[in-house]
């Protein structure tokens, strides 16, 4: 029994595009003396990277997945990769407030994939 493209081939390729995208966006806020012209071009050259993984991820997984349901899966998988980076790359604290947020947002998510209420 193979695995199923359209399910996960998604799912694989925003996490790699959300690793991307994390280092743009806060990779260099390890170098606060760096110029904000240098952090910038070096932010688009990661983000560029990150484009060519999205974009696939959501026309492959468009038709298994809804738009929502898409989008969903995204945000979960780039506050999971945040919490990381953050706590590994920036030697930050995760709190129990910051649990309790992601907590909601997880229970979002739960709604969002568990279908109509009755």
């Amino acid at each position: 029994m193979g695995l199923n493209v359209p399910t996960f081939a998604p799912i694989g390729l925003l996490v790699a595009s959300n690793v991307f995208m994390t280092f743009a966006w806060y990779g260099h806020l390890k170098f606060p003396h760096a110029a904000l012209w240098a952090v910038v071009l070096v932010s688009w050259g990661i983000a560029f990277v990150e484009y060519w993984l999205a974009v696939p991820a959501n026309r492959i997984g468009y038709g298994t997945y809804s738009g929502a349901e898409l989008k969903t899966i995204q945000e979960v998988v780039s506050l999971s990769v945040f919490v990381l980076f953050a706590v590994f790359y920036l030697g930050e604290k995760f709190t129990l407030n910051h649990g309790i947020g992601f907590g909601f947002i997880a229970l979002g998510a739960f709604f969002v994939f568990k279908g109509p209420l009755k």
